[in-house]
């Protein structure tokens, strides 16, 4: 009797494990689920088509992390990692992490929410793969290891290593739960992924923003928009080279009735002493000083009437340059503006003039507009903290809000542009912005192809006007022309693949300031950027063909293949 009351109590107690293990359906759009902590990872199941489903990861009752997924319902795209080994040390021996889920999809094309393939196919594991599966990941430019990128953020150079932060959702490859994430690299081209930088709280997503080098007191600032029910700027300190972060206890630092009040740039400015901080507020950029990284004074505003207005302005950057070939230097303002580009969607806008610590003053006429680069995929532009030798060196996101959700990849989404120099030129009386592609790219060239390589620089000496063709066995093709007498430099991708977004096809043309002696192009599986050689024009555009370019006509001028490949 005794053995038989123990081997019930066994099994009462064994259907009681499996009863937390269970899913539990709580209404057509609401269920729960109890997950164990014996793996590192639970795997997510992705479906891109559908909605979001809200996460709650419970410990106890004690909400510890909120995320948002598209669940798959009856197929899956690819996984993505939920860390749940984090929170071992917050639960008793075998208890479980709950999963409280909410999904937003219409059940009339879902179906019942308990057939849902997503809780067929999470899964628990010590591992998670990332390895390459995408046929347009570029070769020498940066991308995350997986999930979706934007703006990149937050970079410095420190002790011989570059830092790269950048806006990323580590649950999916489509915009959401905005998180920094980070790579280090030592050579601005081979990149190393880190873990993760600064993830949300209870102010909100972390948007974009920048870090500091504060040297005097041996630290690495972040400074970053928290976007909950209004966008603040927030602060948070690392001790050990951007590793890892700190928030600081006072969040937020800097508040603002506008509805649109982000991405701060924060600058040593020797010339007052003084830090600066530059931020995007509607149209118009803020400025604010500061001795102390924390308390900060409201300087002056500029942008009224002032370039472009037809979309909201982001992600700023202000600095001091030398203009090429003279002794004199000039301060740029970058403004980054969506939408509004010149072919539609995002670009770079900039304006030149002085400033004094306090205010901007523009140079150029209100109603001109002058844009970094004149491709479609070129957004988001900002300079590295602390670069070596007084270099002013940017980054871009290559992409277009207009379709960056849309682009024809799954483990990731979106790839960053090759680094660049910034400096000034003059041309008839007026300064415009000088982009280069930076030194380290010379290294990366390998031997003289005799054809066409999916990850390469051409380089062509042009005589007059010049034609470039860059072209596949299936008739897909991109056409570059330089107009000798128009002084223009145009990109014709519109008979590259492009059936994902009717505003892919397009051909983008650029000023080019006087004469081009030699164009720099480089070509990396889904994307081309030409330069002027001497930095007078730069033009950024992605393409998906088909089937890789593989042969090169030119007209013109003579062309010089080089390999590139880290």
């Amino acid at each position: 009797m005794k053995k038989l009351l123990l081997t019930a109590v066994a099994v009462l107690l064994c259907c009681m494990v499996q009863a937390q293990t269970t899913l539990q359906i709580l209404g057509k759009s609401h269920a729960m689920k109890r997950v164990e902590i014996n793996k590192k990872y639970l795997l997510l199941p992705v479906q891109e088509k559908e909605d979001i489903a809200e996460v709650h990861v419970l410990v106890g009752s004690h909400l510890v992390q909120s995320l948002n997924v598209r669940l798959a319902v009856d197929k899956v795209d690819y996984y993505v990692p939920l860390e749940i080994s984090r929170y071992a040390d917050n639960v008793d021996k075998n208890s479980h992490l709950l999963l409280d889920i909410t999904f937003h999809g219409d059940r009339r094309f879902t179906g019942a929410m308990k057939d849902f393939l997503c809780w067929k196919e999470m899964k628990l594991s010590d591992t998670f793969d990332t390895k390459n599966r995408e046929t347009y990941r570029p070769t020498y430019h940066h991308t995350p290891a997986y999930g979706w990128m934007n703006d990149p953020n937050g970079m410095f150079y420190k002790d011989g290593v570059y830092h790269l932060f950048y806006q990323w959702n580590p649950y999916g490859s489509m915009w959401e739960n905005m998180t920094w994430g980070h790579s280090t690299s030592r050579d601005l081209i081979h990149w190393e992924a880190q873990p993760t930088a600064i993830e949300p709280d209870a102010l909100g997503q972390i948007f974009s923003g920048s870090c500091v080098v504060d040297k005097q007191n041996d630290r690495v600032v972040a400074f970053y928009t928290s976007a909950g029910k209004s966008q603040v700027q927030s602060m948070a300190v690392s001790a050990d080279n951007g590793i890892t972060f700190q928030k600081y206890e006072a969040n937020p630092v800097l508040v603002s009735t506008e509805e649109d009040f982000r991405d701060p740039k924060v600058f040593w400015n020797a010339e007052i002493q003084k830090w600066n901080l530059i931020l995007a507020a509607g149209q118009e950029m803020y400025i604010y000083s500061s001795k102390d990284l924390t308390n900060w004074t409201y300087e002056s505003a500029f942008g009224k009437e002032y370039g472009c207005h037809d979309g909201v302005w982001e992600c700023p950057d202000l600095m001091k340059l030398h203009i090429n070939g003279t002794d004199k230097e000039k301060w740029m303002l970058i403004c980054n503006i969506n939408p509004g580009g010149p072919f539609g969607g995002s670009a770079t806008q900039y304006f030149i003039g002085d400033f004094d610590g306090k205010k901007f003053t523009c140079d150029d006429a209100p109603e001109e507009t002058k844009w970094m680069d004149y491709g479609k995929d070129h957004y988001a532009t900002v300079t590295f903290d602390n670069a070596p030798d007084g270099r002013h060196i940017a980054l871009a996101w290559m992409s277009n809000w207009q379709y960056a959700n849309q682009v024809p990849t799954k483990q990731y989404r979106s790839a960053n542009s090759v680094p660049r120099d910034l400096g000034l030129f003059e041309h008839e009386g007026e300064v415009y912005c000088r982009v280069t592609p930076s030194k380290e790219l010379l290294a990366l060239r390998g031997k003289v192809l005799n054809k066409l390589s999916q990850a390469c620089e051409i380089v062509v000496d042009v005589k007059g006007s010049t034609e470039i063709v860059l072209s596949n066995s299936i008739g897909e093709q991109v056409v570059m022309t330089y107009d000798a007498a128009k002084h223009e430099f145009a990109m014709d991708r519109t008979r590259s693949y492009a059936s994902f977004s009717e505003n892919f096809p397009v051909k983008t043309i650029a000023p080019t300031y006087g004469d081009i002696k030699q164009l720099r192009i480089f070509v990396d599986h889904s994307s081309i950027e030409a330069f002027d050689a001497d930095g007078k024009m730069a033009m950024t555009n992605l393409v998906f063909p088909s089937e890789p370019y593989s042969k090169i006509s030119v007209k013109g001028g003579k062309a010089t293949i080089y390999s590139l490949a880290p």
